[in-house]
């Protein structure tokens, strides 16, 4: 198990240099030890439930809060839970369409992905400063003398996940806005798997722009991280439904209302608002898919203009 987690890390390393970060500065490495390898576990028996939370929706400070989330929420259902770690967002999406996963915190365009392509159900979304709403910042090193997408011409850009919404998708929408794309406009880009990861990179200076959640940075800003205070934001999209909490089709539908009413009320009990609070989520509201339209329609501009 130890030599395994090793083994990813490593490989998430190599993966991330290999895709066009040359230089020698470390990003920080993932703690596997609270996860559970998915080759290992499986589909959830009565007396538990396997939830993912993809490292790349969480930055790796942030895991202790969601630990106790999942803890609150086997409290609440009387089960082990599982707390399954993926890197990709097309993993996670592929073990919840297979069963392997029950329940996910997901990004919104996985989200549309999995509901369009498989029946991926919407379960419940957080609300952030007042609105289930959150957005694509385009960062920089806050001494590049960069102001604008026409600024980043001929950079190294960091992108987070091929399927990630604000991570990849609205950014290269704003570009097709642009009348650019990302190789026309960037001298290189790469993935990081994580929206803390793309921050760090561009405060190490390992690239010199990302686009990452609205969510992750603010987070890590109000919590005085050094790495959001060497960076600027130099546009801010539109905003997009927010990451909701999902789960796989053909989920017991009893087990389903369970989770569902423990994330409700989680506000109304002092162990759950102190969670929520230290997460900077108000609390937990059910969402309609409807939400998301504006990402398909995103979506299928990007698809359509790249088919073009």
């Amino acid at each position: 198990m130890f030599r395994s987690r090793i083994y990813l890390a490593l490989i998430f390393l190599l993966t991330f240099f290999l895709a066009g970060c040359n230089q020698t500065e470390k990003l920080e490495k993932i703690d596997f030890n609270d996860t559970v390898e998915i080759g290992r576990v499986r589909p959830s028996q009565d007396s538990e439930i396997n939830i993912c939370v993809g490292s790349m929706i969480t930055p790796e400070e942030g895991y202790a809060y969601y630990k106790k989330l999942l803890d609150y929420i086997g409290q609440g259902l009387n089960k082990k839970i599982n707390f399954v770690e993926k890197r990709t967002y097309a993993e996670v999406n592929s073990l919840l369409k297979k069963g392997d996963i029950d329940v996910a915190f997901v990004c919104g365009g996985p989200y549309v992905i999995g509901h369009d392509e498989f029946g991926l159900e919407l379960l419940v979304a957080p609300v952030v400063n007042g609105e289930p709403l959150y957005y694509s910042y385009i960062i920089v090193d806050k001494d590049s003398g960069i102001e604008n997408l026409y600024g980043l011409r001929g950079k190294r850009f960091a992108f987070v996940d091929p399927i990630s919404n604000t991570g990849k998708l609205i950014p290269t929408y704003m570009l097709h806005q642009l009348g650019e794309n990302p190789q026309s406009l960037f001298k290189e880009y790469s993935y990081t798997y994580g929206h803390d990861r793309s921050i760090k990179a561009v405060a190490q200076g390992i690239v010199d722009a990302a686009a990452v959640d609205s969510l992750i940075w603010d987070y890590m800003d109000k919590k005085g991280s050094e790495y959001t205070q060497k960076t600027k934001i130099i546009k801010v999209s539109k905003p997009y439904g927010i990451p909701p909490v999902v789960v796989r089709p053909g989920l017991n539908e009893d087990l389903k209302i369970k989770i569902k009413d423990t994330l409700l009320n989680m506000h109304n009990d002092e162990e759950g608002k102190n969670i929520l609070r230290a997460m900077f989520i108000d609390r937990f509201i059910e969402i309609d898919d409807s939400s998301y339209d504006t990402i398909r329609y995103v979506r299928e501009s990007v698809i359509k203009r790249d088919s073009d």
